[in-house]
């Protein structure tokens, strides 16, 4: 993943429903790369570790980038899982809130460590706090040693969304991927506008939430690709005129 100041923005496919590995991951895992994604990934809870083991290997060997994202919410959980994304060899290891914990068990493995800012509330997950407090958040853990990166769930958060990005991605030293409730064109546009790295979806494929052309996993995936890199065009066309 490319740093703050890059223009290009990381589409990265998740393979979860309401916070949950899908059931069906693996079988669902062939339209998701017909699809064209090249980042793609699932959450710690959903499946049993054999059947993350296999997904892992699919994803890797088809040489997609592979996410582990972290929803649980106790520590030994949190430490559990850390192992996990070693275990199973993964390039990025996504959420949870203790990185002071984390960063020292994962130093080791080439994984690039993106925790959670902010106070995260339940599951499916939720934001709490003021910007303020979420953005203080962001900048002692970006301070952390160990910690490559930051996992906003934005759209989990009961207030000014666009501000709240904007500010935690200008205060922050690593880059930012938004993650949580991306089912739209407009908001794909917010996130590229915030200048975050990247951005997850989900669910919202999973519901055919995005305007495809065809029904579909596939098509859905496909529609994220096209809107993303169509984002991606205007915003160099912008540079270059500037």
């Amino acid at each position: 993943m490319h740093t703050t100041n890059s223009i290009n923005v990381d589409f990265i496919f998740m393979l979860t429903e309401s916070d949950k590995t899908v059931a069906d991951a693996q079988q669902r895992l062939q339209g998701v790369l017909a699809g064209g994604a090249k980042h793609i990934g699932f959450k710690d809870v959903g499946l049993p570790f054999p059947e993350l083991r296999r997904l892992a290997k699919s994803i890797k060997e088809a040489g997609a980038s592979l996410y582990l994202e972290v929803v649980s919410l106790d520590e030994e959980s949190e430490i559990k899982s850390a192992k996990a994304a070693m275990d199973l060899n993964v390039d990025y290891l996504m959420g949870g809130t203790r990185p002071k914990v984390i960063a020292p068990l994962v130093k080791a493995h080439s994984l690039k460590y993106y925790p959670f800012p902010g106070k995260i509330i339940g599951h499916p997950s939720i934001l709490s706090g003021t910007i303020s407090d979420i953005v203080e958040s962001a900048i002692n853990m970006a301070a952390i040693n160990g910690v490559d990166g930051l996992d906003l769930l934005a759209y989990r958060f009961d207030g000014d969304v666009p501000a709240l990005m904007k500010a935690v991605c200008s205060a922050s030293s690593v880059p930012v991927v938004m993650a949580g409730s991306i089912d739209n064109e407009e908001r794909i546009r917010i996130v590229h506008a915030a200048g975050a790295a990247g951005f997850t979806v989900g669910t919202a494929a999973f519901n055919g939430d995005f305007p495809a052309q065809e029904s579909g996993l596939e098509a859905q995936v496909a529609c994220i690709s096209s809107i993303n890199q169509q984002v991606l065009r205007e915003t160099k066309r912008t540079k270059l005129a500037g």
